[in-house]
């Protein structure tokens, strides 16, 4: 028997306590792995969920979701604007094992984010392991988008044309040419974006570059005269381009307390806001000095065919729908919401005289409650309800007219009319938030049990 001094001995001694050590060292790797696992997978639905919009609580819920689930009952998930974290420690004596993810691109994807809840509502009933769970999950990461982007493109042109018949629109020769020249300035306004998007050009940028020919097409048509409404092309492109997703994001993860995450949501509104207003103001002042007569009471007239104002928020609708990628089966609720969401505001603007600002606040909330109810009923995420029904009631009016005012050297009307438009963009956000609220208090789900409860059900 070799002496275990000699090479030979020492060999064969090492090899037997590796032998000896094995099964629990095996059983530690494979904990180890099976964690790492675990806690990748729900970095990934963490991504998928924020990149595609979802507010900052129901991300990290879904995190812990499935980490209960495959029993990693000390998790400790983050979520920030760009960054995603997930801890677990097993017990007080042993390491933490951190996972971080660095989120580059969102772009709205509601088809792929509705995948994603039902998934974790999948998880979380137990009808997955961690193997199909994982397969299953790549599969909706490598999903397409389910519309073309020609299609987003003609609905992009869509949205601004139905636009022009919602502020002030009228139902004569006029009102076509106007609709015909918001499609196809909106319509060029996309393909510009794209292309500046293919090239990874920075966002801000494409929004500015998207501006520039709805802004364009008005002032060649202020400068045609014979009364055409060169101002209503303008703000038609205006709705297509304001980024109420964002805005209704970041007020939820404030009223939420997630407030980093809101700060920089609001900071990345702000730039995308200012980045409309520069495509515009790089365009209207060349037409102020060519002689453009650019009238801004023309969308805020009252449209004298309430009938067709409301067929076009209901195209406006789910146009937007469309170019967020909204899932098939719901654009027939999402278009109905809108369309409630607009007679709502209506109704109280016009026959109660409410202020427009309580009137969007109320319709937002309405939105949302008949959006909460419809989605837990059927077991989908509520936010591809709302967001496109939010359309008709951006503030695109007064944001152009008080760009206009401005320009047309009236600091102070331009200034009151931002900052209405401000203020209805905010009630807008806040109106979704409390309707959301009332949605789920009416089902009774206790205050101190609803994370609970939202954990379990998919959040």
């Amino acid at each position: 028997m070799p002496s275990p001094h000699t090479p030979a001995g020492r060999h064969r001694h090492l090899h037997r306590l590796r032998r000896r050590a094995s099964p629990g060292t095996e059983n530690r790797a494979s904990t180890q792995r099976r964690t790492a696992h675990v806690l990748g997978l729900a970095l990934d639905v963490g991504e998928l969920l924020l990149a595609d919009g979802q507010g900052t609580e129901d991300v990290e819920a879904a995190m812990l979701t499935i980490a209960d689930t495959f029993g990693l009952a000390h998790c400790e998930p983050q979520a920030t604007f760009t960054m995603l974290s997930i801890s677990h420690r097993p017990s007080q004596d042993e390491s933490a094992m951190i996972l971080d993810r660095t989120v580059w691109r969102r772009a709205s994807n509601y088809t792929r984010l509705s995948a994603t809840y039902t998934f974790v509502a999948d998880v979380a009933d137990g009808r997955l392991d961690l193997e199909q769970a994982r397969r299953r999950l790549a599969a909706i990461r490598r999903r397409t988008a389910p519309y073309p982007g020609w299609l987003t493109s003609l609905v992009a042109g869509s949205l601004a044309a139905s636009a022009t018949v919602l502020v002030g629109g009228r139902a004569d020769a006029k009102a076509a040419l106007t609709f015909t020249a918001a499609f196809v300035a909106s319509f060029i306004g996309d393909r510009l974006a794209g292309l500046f998007h293919n090239r990874g050009i920075p966002e801000f940028y494409q929004y500015v570059v998207a501006a520039a020919p709805a802004s364009v097409t008005g002032v060649v048509l202020a400068l045609a005269g014979a009364g055409l409404r060169g101002s209503q092309v303008i703000t038609g492109g205006l709705f297509a381009l304001l980024p109420g997703r964002a805005l209704v994001a970041a007020v939820q993860d404030g009223l939420t307390g997630f407030y980093l995450t809101a700060a920089a949501r609001l900071i990345e509104l702000l730039y995308l806001i200012t980045g409309v207003i520069l495509g515009v103001l790089a365009v209207l002042p060349i037409g102020q000095l060519l002689g453009a007569t650019l009238r801004p009471e023309d969308p805020l007239e009252r449209s004298t065919a309430p009938g067709l104002q409301l067929l076009a928020a209901a195209g406006l609708t789910i146009s937007l729908a469309i170019l967020l990628q909204t899932p098939r089966y719901t654009l027939l609720f999402v278009t109905l919401n809108g369309a409630v969401a607009w007679t709502v505001f209506a109704v109280l603007t016009r026959q109660a005289d409410v202020s427009p600002i309580a009137a969007t606040g109320v319709a937002a909330a309405t939105s949302a409650m008949l959006a909460h109810t419809a989605s837990r009923q059927r077991r989908l995420q509520p936010l591809p309800h709302i967001s496109a029904a939010l359309g008709p009631l951006l503030p695109g009016s007064l944001t152009y007219t008080g760009v206009l005012a401005f320009i047309q050297g009236r600091p102070a009307d331009g200034l009151g009319d931002l900052s209405r438009a401000a203020a209805i963009a905010l009630a807008l956000a806040i109106g979704v938030s409390t309707g959301g609220e009332i949605a789920r208090q009416l089902r009774r789900v206790p205050a101190l049990g609803r994370q609970a409860a939202e954990r379990t059900h998919g959040y």
